[in-house]
């Protein structure tokens, strides 16, 4: 079906930015005229999901030029449900950004950058043409940066120097790679890639095509061993910066992953075995970092990394049931990392400090707050039957269908280590006391009302939305389970784009 409902999430970001640049010197304004924008967004977001779980793949062709010779665009159920996704964690580092951003950052340009990244994650998800995916990455690319630097601290721009140098590399391997699939097959429509693909004998020239989508997206996801850029930037920014980077920036190379080697290369065993080794190395390269960090926001840095590889090595298992479990895990983990990081903007808040060393005490002085961050930190370490645990009985399921052992040996390390370490967190920075209460730099408590709600209010809409997830698992299994199939039969997504399935 053609529905011009589809760029409505893409439009309201541009709009909303657009928008933000007339009150370049309004601060009250630009939080108000961004957290309403970003209520906007998830509303057509939640819409288009609707939409789309209702009458199945929606497309638009601009330009009214037919697939696949014009720009199309795609919303099947995986990518309205990233869009969605997007739309919450949106709104919540909004809400945060207004009580967490500093004023001289604001008159910066900090909103409508941030809504330029959201702009070019939503183009990114629902783009179904492989160049239009460059392009949105490059949108992100350079919001990324810019929201990176935003403050000129030396610790930003060394790690952004880091982040810009490894993403140039990535684009590079990107492009390098959709110029070879088009040198081939004359096409760079996603879905006719996938028929013309099939058709192609050099297959030696493809499998080179797919080693550079497979590292260009690698780096973006951080996957071993081209991880190294992000825990030695992530910590840098605002919390309300790191908290889109963290749950949106990473899985957006994920999805690309599993778009491109679901839809366009269908994985033989080698590439199987390589994607599974890679969710292996990442998991328990993450687990190495997690035991040896004792800042706040440098673990939950590493615990992306080890998270990624949950997914990664899902999508090289490659059956029904795991692509369901990875899948799952996508989900959980996009909401519970956006989250993770505006808790330890909360804790800096409290403390004045994010190393653990230095913390302590929270849960005596702030029992509610202390339940509230608890919910987002047990659902990070799978305590059943929060959100983390249930993907992760697929997974296990599926590998040991599969007899993947070394998988699921991983899979069990990643968890009980991360459960460890959150255990560790929680006891370091909420039990025990403080060791130097007289320095403790209390900023939430001398703050005025309006400015503690908005950072409250966000953590606790997430949190709520992993509880969610949590107790009303079955519906997030059916959403895999849908998407699932769909990639194993991708004849319903051809069909909708080209009207053909072959």
């Amino acid at each position: 079906m053609t529905e011009n409902f589809i760029v409505m999430p893409i439009l309201g970001q541009l709009f909303t930015a657009v928008l933000l640049l007339f009150f370049w010197r309004k601060p009250v304004s630009q939080r108000v005229v961004s957290i309403g924008g970003s209520v906007v967004v998830l509303l057509l977001s939640a819409g288009l999901f609707a939409q789309v779980w209702r009458d199945g793949i929606q497309t638009i062709n601009t330009a009214s030029w037919p697939a696949p010779f014009g720009i199309v665009f795609v919303a099947d159920v995986f990518s309205s449900m990233m869009v969605l996704l997007t739309g919450f964690a949106g709104l919540a580092v909004s809400m945060f950004s207004a009580a967490g951003i500093a004023r001289a950052r604001i008159m910066y340009g900090y909103f409508p950058i941030l809504h330029f990244l959201l702009l070019g994650l939503n183009g990114a998800f629902l783009t179904g043409d492989i160049f239009n995916l460059y392009v949105f990455f490059e949108v992100i690319i350079i919001s990324s940066f810019v929201l990176m630097t935003l403050g000129g601290r030396r610790a930003q721009i060394e790690g952004a120097v880091k982040y810009m140098a490894m993403n140039i590399l990535a684009s590079m391997l990107f492009l390098t790679g959709i110029a070879i699939l088009y040198g081939i097959t004359g096409t760079l429509n996603m879905a006719d890639l996938s028929l013309k693909v099939a058709a192609t004998e050099n297959r030696n020239l493809l499998d080179i095509a797919a080693v550079f989508l497979i590292v260009g997206f690698g780096i973006k996801s951080a996957v071993f061993p081209l991880y190294f850029w992000l825990p030695s930037s992530y910590h840098t920014p605002p919390s309300a910066v790191a908290a889109v980077f963290g749950g949106l920036l990473t899985k957006v190379g994920v999805y690309a992953l599993f778009r491109i080697f679901t839809l366009v290369f269908i994985p033989d065993e080698f590439i199987k075995i390589v994607f599974v080794g890679i969710g292996v190395m990442t998991i328990l390269t993450g687990c190495f970092g997690l035991l040896i960090k004792r800042n706040v926001r440098r673990l939950f840095s590493y615990m992306i990394v080890c998270h990624i590889g949950f997914m990664i090595g899902g999508l090289g298992v490659f059956t029904e049931v795991v692509l369901v479990g990875a899948l799952f895990y996508l989900f959980h983990d996009v909401i519970v990392k956006t989250n993770l990081f505006l808790v330890a903007g909360l804790i800096r808040d409290l403390r004045g400090t994010m190393n653990m060393d230095k913390l302590g005490g929270l849960y005596a002085e702030y029992p509610k707050l202390s339940l509230l961050m608890a919910i987002v930190l047990f659902s990070l370490a799978g305590i059943p039957p929060l959100s983390g645990f249930w993907p992760k009985v697929y997974l296990i399921e599926g590998s040991l269908i599969e007899n993947n052992y070394v998988y699921i040996a991983a899979l069990l390390i990643g968890s009980f280590v991360t459960l460890y370490v959150i255990a560790k967190l929680w006891i370091d920075a909420f039990w025990k006391n403080p060791p130097e209460p007289e320095l403790i730099d209390d900023t939430f408590r001398d703050s005025p009302l309006w400015r503690r709600k908005l950072l409250v209010i966000p953590v606790a809409m997430l949190a709520f939305i992993s509880l969610y997830i949590g107790f009303g698992a079955e519906n997030f299994v059916r959403i895999s389970q849908h998407i699932a199939a769909e990639m194993l039969d991708t004849s319903p997504y051809l069909e909708a784009v080209l009207g053909r399935s072959n």
